[in-house]
């Protein structure tokens, strides 16, 4: 048995070898064409960044600054970071804080957004786009307006939703208790960050809230 496996062998061998020998193409492992990466190609975009250059575009034609956006992803806990400042041609995200939702999106004070609102009197924060407007100086201190720009916002003005800073709104509450505290629909920033969080926006700027 083993002397007749030896001649089978054998036998391949001397046929690999023959076609060699007359010209034929040996036998071949083929392999998976490396397709060759371009030098210029451009990494994909984080998703965030990508969200925000997609509204960016939805409402170009109000928007006067198109370098930088803000973006709130209010599927976050209040306890996280979870506005962000976006370098639209860098594509990458600038600086992150802490910013509240309203009472009535999050009617058990869980710090999580439950449901949005654009009524009247529902203390309700708003998605959508939104348009930075004139700063000015009311009973929060140094506040800036916002105009809605989508049906879902488009009472932002009438009910007086806009940016301002709130002492329930801080890193320590955000420790201590698991959340910061809600406003009434406004984007209330911590006293620390909002100096910065309004300098970097201006007016003139596009604010996108979504969930």
């Amino acid at each position: 048995m083993l002397f007749e496996r030896r001649r089978l062998i054998g036998a391949m061998a001397a046929t690999v070898g023959s076609l060699a020998v007359s010209g034929q193409p040996a036998l071949a492992v083929t392999r998976p064409r490396e397709v060759p990466v371009s030098p210029f190609a451009k990494p994909a975009l984080p998703l965030m960044v990508q969200r925000a250059v997609a509204a960016l575009d939805a409402q170009g034609k109000h928007v006067r600054h198109r370098d930088l956006v803000g973006f709130v992803d209010f599927s976050q806990a209040s306890r996280e970071a979870r506005f962000h400042l976006i370098d639209i041609e860098g594509g990458k995200v600038l600086s992150s804080h802490l910013v509240s939702h309203g009472l009535g999106s999050d009617p058990a004070n869980s710090g999580w957004v439950q449901r949005f609102s654009n009524q009247l009197g529902s203390n309700a924060s708003s998605p959508g786009a939104f348009l930075t407007g004139v700063t000015y100086y009311g009973k929060h201190g140094r506040s800036q307006r916002l105009i809605g720009l989508e049906d879902a916002n488009s009472a932002a003005m009438e009910r007086g939703i806009v940016i301002h800073a709130a002492n329930y709104v801080s890193a320590e509450m955000a420790r201590d208790y698991g959340r910061v505290g809600r406003s009434q629909g406004c984007f209330a920033f911590s006293n620390k960050d909002i100096s910065g969080v309004m300098q970097r926006l201006g007016e003139g700027r596009l604010l996108f809230a979504t969930k």
